[in-house]
């Protein structure tokens, strides 16, 4: 190894590198590996884990970055060269890269070192998140700052130096820096003064940091002031005095009640909060009050006077039970927009009924009111009176208050209602007459932990594809997770504007029939999922004219009834019906054959069982095909193992959207797409597709998405997607792709505007050429410098494809030959003189040995080349055995077979004269696969037919192979003990001749299986398990 070698060594480096750089040459690499570029100047560099601030290359258009994100990574070190670079830099996010040690996941400590110049490099920084890291003290920032966000951090002192020069700092984030998350030796400390030198600053949050005080000589131009969750029990004139441009105030969670607290609580102390009637006197431009979990038992007139320009109050999580019943507060909030009042319960009561205060009327602008958590009983007419004429209320919350009497006629009378949300409740069906009101039944006891409390979650937003919202509804009412069983036209009454209902998760489990919405004649969208629906009249819910969306999802126990039918041509009878959702039935017998409708535009059929359906011959094949106006179809999760062309061919033609995810197809046939000319989108997510090899999409196709994720899918036929001119988006994630070949695309690659081809496992061995492929569609892959990885070699496994180390990009089949031939070389080395030190006697003498033995071996194996498959063993003295087995036996087996002839040995015709008898005999039984003995009777044998058993049983001690085959030809004779013996053991060995000629062809198929086959394979084995056979 001298300098020659040592140059020959570096050539070959940069020879590699050459070749590298002209493989990439026709497609750049991304500029700003190993991040992603975003639209609008955004360069994602999130959960990279990451070390240090990456730099990139000179070539990569630096000056156009406007934003960095560098969150979750694990940078903890900042130098002041990091961001110098990139001249343009406005946004910048840090956040959650070396957390304090309460807030990590594995409590860790950490502490970020920010050298003096870090920020004032970038002179055009105008936004800085340097949340959730561990630093304690602000570092130098420069003065085009305009956001700001320390937030949960050691940051426990703001002093007039720490913010110096941030003259146009507008927003000022600093929550979570002392609480009990991240704990602390003392509360934040705000210096009186501290913030006054910014005079821009409008927006300042100071929650959970355990202030007790609001800060003293905060900028007057602020106008938006959060304080939340510390420990400001008191409060005063002076305290607001000089914010006269505040807009929002939030000092909610300051004196909390703890019963409802899901978090660490303290008790607020006995006679407090304290609120000075003046305290938002001089907030004459306030529009956001939040006095949440402030432990309020009642309301001050005095503390709304003057606050003209409210819009937003929040009174939750308080005591104002009572309050609200008899209050005079909100005479003067005649600007209010939205009022909340959700969890102002009595511990552990509940009352009976409730009837809100007369200053609600003086609310002549409230839209929004919320609630929900009071608990009472009984919703009726004096219950909401005072708010039935407010002309602008369009949102009322009353969910999770165990209503379980409810007049829902009464909000026929609110002329703006757009929503009512009276879900998780225990309303089970129309209120009676109430005779008294405004009772408080303390009976009633609510031994309800806090954290049950809260409104559970609500049902996952479906695509609008399939069931549209309700959002753009005149008027919706929410009855879900309620206890109704029946529903009864009565307790719609003056509902007749209701245009969508919600009834999910109830218990109702009665047959609709057409008179149970009858009142509800705008109705366009209802929900019914998740009950026990029974779907037999043909007439159901035609009494709804304007129906358009009806959901029967997760009504599955009537189906699962076995015997049971169910009538779906109602469908065919709601004339605007254009969404329906059938999904997760279980539907697989006794329903209609055929679903019609001229209207229908959607329909969910997912979770059901079609694959069942359908094999029921041509039962159902026309399920679908009555739905002429059908554009989506989801028959995802139907168990599907096939879907044939012909059933294809029974789908609406009409058809643009088709679902057909999580089923357990392995086997799709593609030509079949030409049945659905109209077909635009294809979702074939999460089956069986192991290879798209099976002819390709056909020309013509009007598919623009397709979705093949989540199979496993690992080869692709050449062309397979090049005549499908018009696919846009392509859905290739995670399969089972080692590669992405150009030749699959042929001219459409240009013209994709997706390919995801993320979580697959591709091989990136040097030469790979989808590097190439991908790098000139990089456009079109989302996620390419980071979610696009490695499967294969090992070292690289599970990084970005283009982490590739040049030292990888060596002949690795080369590579494994080498180290292989290397490896034996050594082995040989070593082992060869240690073994002929410790043992070389014992290992010539062992050659030895086995040169002696191999001769015999190898003339073993020769006689497996068996020149006859039976030997036939007879008496020549019986002549009537001799004829059957001349003239039957031999004709049949030699003769008659075709291709499957066997050979046969017999005396007369094969022994080779000049031998001894013994030698023939003896070669006669060791070259044949069998011997077969035919005997008239077993009770007397001898003579040749006793030296050919002895020499056939010979030969079972010596190969350890049973050769006998025993053909009797009188089964009536007196059998021997050594033939009852074989028949127990080998049945099958044991053949009988049959005397009549219906079971003589049985008896030549048994004896040419007895021939062929080894008799271990005949052995019973309940006695014995047969010979083995030799090695």
């Amino acid at each position: 190894m001298g300098p020659c070698c040592s140059a020959l060594h570096c050539l070959s480096l940069l020879v590699l590198a050459a070749v590298l750089a002209a493989a990439l040459a026709q497609g750049a690499l991304p500029a700003f590996l190993p991040c992603e570029l975003q639209p609008h100047g955004l360069v994602n560099c999130n959960w990279l884990f990451l070390k240090a601030v990456p730099h990139f290359s000179a070539a990569a258009p630096r000056e156009n970055i406007t934003g960095l994100s560098l969150l979750s990574n694990r940078i903890h070190h900042l130098h002041d060269s990091d961001f110098a670079h990139l001249s343009s830099l406005r946004d910048l996010n840090l956040k959650w890269n070396c957390p304090p040690a309460s807030l990590s996941p594995m409590h860790f400590p950490c502490h970020m070192t920010i050298e003096p110049n870090t920020f004032l490099a970038v002179p055009t920084l105008e936004v800085l998140n340097l949340s959730y890291n561990g630093i304690s003290t602000v570092p130098a920032l420069p003065s085009s700052l305009v956001s700001l966000s320390l937030s949960h951090t050691h940051i426990l002192a703001l002093d007039p130096p720490a913010l110096m020069g941030l003259h146009a700092l507008r927003v000022l984030y600093m929550d979570g820096n002392c609480y009990y998350k991240n704990p602390c030796s003392h509360a934040v400390r705000v210096a009186p003064g501290a913030l006054l030198g910014l005079g821009n600053l409008t927006h300042l949050s100071l929650k959970y940091n355990n202030l007790t005080a609001v800060p003293r000589s905060l900028p007057p131009g602020l106008q938006t002031l959060l304080l939340s969750y510390n420990r400001i029990i008191t409060l005063a004139p002076e305290d607001l005095a000089n914010l006269a441009a505040l807009r929002v105030l939030d000092v909610g969670g300051n004196c909390r009640r703890c019963d409802h607290a899901r978090n660490p609580c303290v008790e607020c102390p006995r006679g407090f909060p304290q609120l000075h009637p003046d305290t938002f006197s001089r907030l004459s431009h306030l529009e956001g009050l939040v006095l949440k979990d402030n432990s309020l038992h009642c309301l001050s007139s005095q503390w709304f006077w003057g606050l003209d320009n409210l819009r937003v109050l929040d009174l939750s999580e308080n005591f104002l039970y009572d309050c609200i019943t008899r209050t005079k507060a909100f005479r003067r909030l005649a600007q209010l927009r939205q009022l909340n009042l959700s969890f102002n319960y009595h511990k552990r009561v509940s009352f009976a009924h409730l009837q809100l205060a007369p200053s609600f009327r003086s609310l002549r602008s409230l839209q929004k009111l919320d609630m929900h958590g009071i608990f009472f009983r009984s919703l009726s007419e004096t219950t909401l009176q005072p708010l039935a004429h407010l002309p602008t209320l369009h949102t009322l919350s009353l969910q999770m208050n165990f209503i379980s009497q409810a007049q829902l006629s009464i909000f026929g009378a609110f002329p703006g209602l757009r929503v009512v949300d009276l879900s998780d409740n225990r309303i089970s069906g129309a209120a009676e007459p109430l005779a008294a009101t405004g009772e408080l039944d303390r009976g009633h006891e609510l031994w309800l932990p806090p954290r049950n409390l809260t409104p559970g979650p609500r049902d996952s937003p479906c695509s609008e594809d399939f069931m549209p919202s309700c959002r753009t509804l005149s008027f919706t009412l929410d009855l879900s997770r309620n206890n109704l069983v029946a529903v009864q036209p009565e307790m719609f009454a003056r509902l007749s504007r209701l245009q969508c209902l919600r009834l999910s998760y109830n218990s109702i489990s009665q047959a609709v029939n057409g008179s149970q919405f009858v009142p509800l004649t705008s109705l366009r969208v209802l929900d019914l999922s998740h009950n026990k629906l029974d779907l037999y009249h043909g007439r159901s819910f035609t009494e709804l004219p304007r129906l358009e969306a009806l959901d029967l999802s997760y009504n599955s126990q009537p189906f699962s009834m076995q015997g049971v039918g169910h009538n779906l041509s109602f469908v065919a009878q709601l004339p605007a019906l254009r969404y329906l959702s059938l999904a997760h039935n279980d539907i697989h017998s006794r329903v209609s054959q055929q679903l019609r409708s001229a209207s229908l535009r959607a329909l969910d059929f997912s979770g059901n069982a079609l694959s069942q359906m359908w094999a029921e011959g041509d039962l159902y094949l026309r399920f679908f095909h009555g739905l002429r106006s059908l554009v989506r179809l989801d028959l995802s999760q139907n168990r599907l193992h096939t879907l044939l062309p012909r059933t294809l061919d029974n789908l609406p033609k009409s058809l643009q959207l088709l679902r057909l995810r999580d089923n357990y197809l392995a086997f799709f046939n593609w030509s079949g797409l030409a049945l659905l000319p109209k077909l635009e989108a294809l979702d074939l997510a999460g089956n069986q597709l192991k290879a798209l090899s099976n002819g390709s999409l056909p020309g013509g196709t009007q598919l623009q998405r397709l979705d093949l994720s989540g199979n496993s899918i690992g080869f692709v036929d050449p062309g397979f997607f090049a005549l499908a001119t018009r696919l846009r988006e392509l859905n290739l994630s995670a399969n089972a792709l080692k590669t992405v070949e150009p030749s699959w695309f042929g001219s459409l690659a240009g013209t994709l505007k997706i390919l995801d081809v993320s979580a697959n496992p591709l091989h990136c061995a040097c030469g790979a050429g989808f590097v190439d492929f991908l790098l000139e569609v990089q456009a079109a892959v989302p996620g390419l410098p980071s979610h696009v990885k490695c499967g294969s070699p090992g070292q690289l496994q599970g990084r970005s494809i283009f982490a590739q180390d040049l030292r990888l990009c060596l002949d690795e089949a080369l590579s494994w030959g080498c180290f292989g031939l290397s490896l034996m070389a050594v082995a040989l080395g070593l082992a060869v003189p240690v073994l002929y030190h410790l043992c070389g006697w014992d290992l010539w003498y062992c050659s030895h040995l086995c040169l002696a033995w191999l001769p015999q071996r190898g003339r073993r194996r020769g006689a497996d080349a068996l020149l006859y498959d039976a030997f036939v063993v007879f008496d020549k003295s019986q002549s009537a055995v001799a004829d059957w087995v001349y003239n039957e036996l031999r004709v049949r087996l030699e003769e008659q077979r075709g291709r499957r002839v066997l050979r046969l040995c017999l005396e007369e015709r094969d022994w080779l004269p000049g031998k001894t008898l013994f030698e023939n005999l003896w070669a006669s039984i060791y070259c044949s696969r069998k011997t077969l003995f035919v005997l008239a009777r077993t009770d007397r044998v001898s003579g040749l037919l006793r030296a050919s058993f002895l020499l056939a049983q010979q030969r079972l001690l010596e190969d350890r192979k049973d050769v006998v085959v025993l053909v009797i030809l009188c089964p009536d004779a007196h059998r021997s003990r050594y033939v009852r013996l074989r028949q127990r053991l080998c049945r099958q060995s044991v053949l009988l001749w049959p005397h009549q000629p219906s079971g003589q062809r049985g008896f030549w198929a048994q004896l040419g299986m007895a021939l062929t086959m080894d008799n271990s394979h005949f052995y019973n084995r309940n006695f014995c398990q047969g010979p083995t056979m030799a090695e």
